[in-house]
């Protein structure tokens, strides 16, 4: 970050450009989040970091926000820069009273360049805002990092800030992935700066933005019909278990998919024929040997199979020529015969939860990236690793970090409707990777949308509230940043 800020400046670009583009981001986020005004706290430090979130106080204030300053240290002690941000704050337009909504904090404290453990006042500051997340529900979002975390490694100050979203500036910071650092960073949202230069050097690590992403679904042509958009059959469902494959149809549907084929057992056809969606065909198999005679595009394997057929389940996910993506039950059936990966005539994307990733590589880390990392270097697949900052791995490819959704999400379905989305994609002509990728940033982003959108809270949010807001997702992915 250092080295692009150096290069942007000898080319001309100042620090108040930065600031001033900075701050717009991270106000357009705020105002995605909570589109009516609010109160703002803007916590701000004495280096530019503080300059960042007095723009975004500012530009929030033109918008009918509230804004409150906290500073901790005194103004002759701030930077000039950020001391002409405060003088413009304050010669703002903003409301004739005070709004009634939603209580957000600004935590613009510290900045990459901050060292641990904290100090006096800063210290007394972030224990602030903590205790208004705590007692007011204040909503914390972070400006770059979330005070008293470090930027590179990911250790936190035990006085550390909380954040809901950290808003990072130009480029994610590594210590924002870390597996320790998650509950104090939360939802993480990149803010591309346009002076900034990218460094040429290609990381072995990436994060998956809408940016980048957004060119993997080009729009349809006006001629399109449905067998370009591929063939999802799912094989999924058992006694006890109906609901898994309902929702992967569901999930293959808003996924995209062209035609979706829901192969079920015959014994609980009747009660799949009755729920499932109208537009998936269902048909109800004897025999799982005859699927690998079947006309299909891509397989999604696995929701509530059970163990009942695991063997013949084992072969179709051998023998299938075409790519699957496997989850749940199909995940356990194959865990104890790792060694023939290789062999499997299809590409595969496995879908495991931490639980049947345990399974599936018990003796592996305990650090995700390294574990994801070394189980792609072992076996010829895609991973996608499941977890509140999910994980997408392949041989030869960098790791990829999703970044949306919320913990809403930790209820059962989820993941059935995830496989069908992912299986649509790469029906869709996607590869794994990227299929993998764009499904885990669509589910998370349509369960961010039904929260914003007050129909679900994180305690009632189910499946179905994903799946209906997965339109909502593809149309958030494809559209213009503001």
């Amino acid at each position: 970050m250092r080295a692009v800020e150096e290069s942007a400046f000898a080319r001309g670009v100042t620090a108040e450009q930065l600031m001033n583009e900075a701050g717009a981001g991270i106000a357009r986020t705020v105002v995605d989040r909570f589109p009516k005004p609010g109160r703002c706290l803007a916590f701000a430090g004495k280096g530019h970091n503080g300059g960042d979130a007095l723009v975004a106080a500012a530009e929030l204030q033109r918008r009918g926000w509230r804004i409150e300053v906290r500073l901790p240290f005194g103004e002759p002690d701030c930077s000039e820069l950020t001391r002409r941000m405060l003088e413009r704050l304050r010669t703002a337009p903003g409301p004739d009273c005070g709004e009634s909504g939603r209580l957000i904090v600004l935590d613009g404290l510290l900045g990459i360049g901050s060292k641990l453990p904290l100090r006096e006042p800063i210290r007394a500051a972030c224990r602030e805002i903590n205790e208004l997340r705590q007692n007011q529900n204040a909503f914390v979002f972070a400006i770059d990092i979330p005070s008293g975390l470090d930027s590179d490694s990911g250790a936190a100050d035990s006085d550390c800030v909380t954040a809901d979203l950290t808003v990072t500036v130009g480029f994610t910071k590594s210590g924002l992935i870390a597996d320790r650092a998650l509950n104090f960073v939360g939802r993480l949202e990149v803010i591309a700066l346009s002076e900034l230069e990218a460094p040429v050097e290609a990381g072995d690590r990436i994060v998956a933005t809408r940016e980048s992403l957004r060119s993997l679904l080009p729009r349809r042509k006006f001629g399109a019909y449905k067998n370009q958009f591929g063939r999802v059959g799912i094989v999924a469902g058992s006694r006890g278990l109906t609901g898994a494959a309902t929702l992967c149809a569901f999930g293959a549907l808003r996924g995209g998919a062209g035609l979706v084929h829901l192969f079920v057992p015959e014994d609980i056809y009747p009660a799949i024929a009755s729920t499932a969606p109208f537009e998936a065909m269902v048909h109800p198999i004897a025999d799982y040997k005859t699927l690998l005679d079947q006309r299909i595009d891509v397989w999604a394997a696995g929701p509530g199979l059970g163990k009942e057929h695991a063997q013949d389940i084992r072969e179709l996910i051998e023998r299938a020529e075409q790519p699957m993506v496997v989850d749940a039950d199909g995940l356990n059936i194959i865990a104890d015969t790792l060694a023939k990966f290789d062999s499997w005539r299809g590409p595969r994307l496995l879908t495991p939860h931490p639980g049947e990733m345990e399974r599936l590589d018990p003796n592996g880390d305990a650090d995700r990236a390294t574990r994801a990392s070394k189980f792609v270097s072992r076996y010829a697949v895609t991973l996608l690793l499941k977890g509140s900052r999910t994980i997408v791995a392949e041989r030869e490819r960098p790791l990829s970090y999703n970044t949306t959704g919320n913990p809403a999400m930790a209820t059962g379905g989820v993941g059935d409707v995830l496989t069908g989305v992912c299986a649509a994609l790469i029906a869709q002509h996607l590869c794994p990777y990227d299929a993998a990728r764009v499904g885990a940033r669509l589910c998370g982003r349509a369960a961010e949308l039904a929260l914003l959108e007050g129909r679900a809270s994180e305690q009632s949010f189910i499946a179905r509230d994903l799946i209906e807001h997965l339109g909502a997702a593809f149309s958030d992915l494809q559209s213009a940043v503001a």
